[in-house]
């Protein structure tokens, strides 16, 4: 699973492929995140003809619903790589709209799970669009997750995905026949941990506040 997260990687220090193609503004008015959670906005990279950055809803919409923050309809962050291609609900998401969504961390029970290096990497996710009858649109996205590593797995039973730097316009490219779909869940496999660190993030709080 992948409930929260970070992105503490300042500006310039991003992703190349995320900084060609911006929103107006984002290069001034661009924060730190400690603490991202479900229905915040999110930066996010998708391709539509091209690789470009935008922000988005975390949390999927499904783009025929009559009201996008109905509070029965559930806006789930995640969804299991193995079965996206089946559901209904993501299929089409699956088909012509994978997105990469940048991390420097993510957090499972008490642990903040990084790189060593502190490096960004990409979640691998799907989004979607909400159209209003009056044209208004709402993009939303979701984190792909699958089967735990060594890592992992002894304190959570599923992880996100994470796609490898490199791989941005093969995950993102909007139009793929089935074989080169299948050719993605080789990348959604679990993950190899090697270069991979677990932080407590309780045991780190209480050395920060030993300093003060």
């Amino acid at each position: 699973m992948c409930g929260r997260f970070e992105l503490k990687t300042k500006f310039e220090h991003l992703p190349k492929v995320l900084k060609q193609h911006y929103p107006s503004g984002l290069d001034s008015k661009y924060e730190t995140q400690y603490l991202i959670r479900p229905n915040d906005p999110v930066l996010v990279i998708k391709n539509e003809g091209k690789i470009q950055t935008t922000f988005m809803i975390w949390g999927f919409i499904s783009p025929w619903a009559k009201d996008p923050f109905e509070k029965e309809r559930p806006r789930p962050f995640n969804a299991r790589s193995e079965t996206v291609g089946e559901k209904k609900l993501f299929s089409g998401s699956w088909k012509y709209k994978r997105c990469l969504i940048p991390a420097s961390g993510f957090f499972e029970k008490k642990y903040l799970v990084r790189k060593a290096n502190y490096e960004t990497f990409w979640l691998g996710g799907i989004w979607s669009k909400w159209t209003s009858h009056d044209g208004a649109e709402l993009e939303s996205c979701c984190v792909l997750t699958t089967e735990p590593n060594d890592l992992i797995k002894p304190i959570h039973y599923r992880m996100p995905v994470i796609v490898p730097n490199g791989y941005e316009e093969q995950w993102t490219e909007q139009v793929k026949d089935e074989d080169e779909l299948n050719g993605l869940f080789s990348i959604m496999m679990s993950w190899p941990p090697d270069d991979w660190l677990l932080e407590d993030v309780k045991k780190k709080e209480t050395d920060q506040m030993r300093l003060f």
